[in-house]
């Protein structure tokens, strides 16, 4: 997908999502550290050593989270946004086929799929378990949001996948939370913006 025919998209992360891009293993190695998390500089590594493959798959927005945790220290988990080109009619066709693909992949172990209401009507599906990666004898939970752009000519899924599968309930919410947030006008236009702990990330302009 050309960058410049990519819809704009605002959202807002919780506090403890840090935006990250190819060139931030360095500053997110010392975050790691400083937090004292061998696993957290183990996730990032493993994260940065596979960051150019996600353009690929129309991925245009990446977030690392680091929240504290009582087992292991720090939690570490991945937020990606990606936007994808359509060509059905149907909203809400294209964002029920895109989420049943999703729930049909061979990787999830347990998974539950539900519809989300949003403000805005637009047609919204939650697909979240735990899947088995190729290759790794670790399991992960993972969490996919879909929804559709209003101009009808893209969807949208939002991703949040973390190895803490103990934290399932809780990264569900705060994925369902940031769904809620997305808006297609620019929020700080509005007279009734009012400024929160969180950030307003504004994807590809």
């Amino acid at each position: 997908m050309n960058r410049s025919t990519i819809p704009p998209v605002w959202f807002r992360l919780p506090p403890g999502f840090y935006d990250i891009g190819p060139g931030d293993r360095d500053p997110l190695d010392r975050i790691a550290e400083f937090l004292g998390s061998t696993d957290a500089r183990r996730d990032i590594a493993q994260l940065m050593d596979r960051f150019d493959e996600l353009a690929v798959h129309q991925v245009v927005h990446t977030s690392i989270g680091l929240h504290p945790d009582d087992l292991v220290g720090i939690s570490t988990s991945l937020f990606s946004l990606t936007i994808r080109r359509v060509e059905h009619p149907n909203p809400r066709a294209t964002v029920a086929q895109t989420a049943l693909d999703i729930a049909q992949s061979a990787l999830w172990i347990s998974s539950e799929c539900r519809l989300i209401d949003l403000p805005s009507s637009l047609p919204c599906c939650l697909v979240a378990g735990c899947i088995a990666p190729p290759g790794e004898e670790q399991h992960l939970f993972q969490a996919r949001v879909v929804t559709a752009h209003p101009n009808g000519q893209h969807v949208l899924i939002l991703d949040l996948t973390s190895a803490a599968t103990q934290h399932s309930g809780s990264y569900i919410s705060v994925l369902e939370a940031i769904t809620h947030t997305i808006s297609f006008s620019d929020p700080t236009l509005s007279p009734s913006n009012t400024t929160g702990t969180s950030r307003i990330l504004e994807v590809l302009l």
